[in-house]
């Protein structure tokens, strides 16, 4: 899947996503997550507040996303992402959110992350016939 298409997938598909990410001693989190940016460099990125699932980017740079969209049966995507840079509260950052929170909830929450990462692999959500 070409950059194109998955930036129109993920611009025109609604669902639900699992980012799941490791520590550097390989303790697993998931944690729910919007649909991802698409960018036109061919990144995906996503925004974070400094959870854990931003800390065990800090020390395990390999993740993986789960996209199931809300139609009938098992329809979606599967990312293998590799972290490649983040940013801190940026303009980019800001411009990209799809949703605004009130002031109060934004001071409670503290900065966010912008994350990018190399997609690896984008798999359907169910099977591809190839083994692992």
């Amino acid at each position: 899947m070409n950059t194109q298409e998955l930036k129109e997938y993920f611009d025109n598909s609604k669902g639900h996503g699992v980012l799941a990410t490791a520590d550097g001693q390989g303790r697993v989190n998931q944690a729910v997550m919007a649909r991802p940016h698409v960018m036109e460099d061919g990144t995906v990125a996503f925004i974070m507040p400094h959870r854990l699932t931003h800390h065990n980017l800090q020390e395990n740079p390999h993740a993986a996303y789960l996209f199931k969209e809300d139609s009938p049966g098992w329809q979606g995507k599967r990312l293998y992402l590799t972290k490649l840079r983040e940013e801190q509260d940026t303009d980019l950052l800001y411009s990209l959110r799809r949703k605004s929170y009130p002031p109060e909830m934004e001071k409670k929450e503290g900065s966010r992350f912008l994350v990018f990462f190399q997609a690896d692999k984008v798999l359907p959500l169910i099977g591809t016939g190839e083994r692992s």
